[in-house]
């Protein structure tokens, strides 16, 4: 049975002009780097129109929330604000009813 989870994170990105492509890229390498996180039990690269992308991702408790907030993909965000997208919209979400992975 799947992690149940009530917390999430919601995180918006507009790439900066030609960079769309490198946007792509940062979000498939931050896979690898969530992997490696016990408690983000839920991870989704997204886009959202042509130049606007996010990440989803989901926890079953603030702690583990917290702990990926101030994790690797939060420096990789910080490193590539201003480089490949602007500046990040980070928004801190409670679940209210989730459906789990089968």
């Amino acid at each position: 049975m799947a992690t149940q989870v009530s917390k999430a994170v919601l995180v918006r990105l507009e790439a900066l002009p030609g960079r769309e492509d490198d946007v792509r890229d940062f979000l498939n390498q931050g896979l690898s780097i969530v992997e490696g996180e016990p408690k983000t039990v839920r991870w989704f690269g997204i886009q959202f129109g042509p130049t606007s992308f996010g990440i989803f991702d989901a926890f079953p408790d603030d702690d583990g929330r917290q702990a990926h907030l101030s994790g690797a993909v939060a420096e990789a965000l910080g490193e590539n604000t201003g480089v490949l997208f602007g500046e990040p919209t980070i928004e801190q979400l409670d679940v209210v009813v989730e459906k789990q992975p089968a």
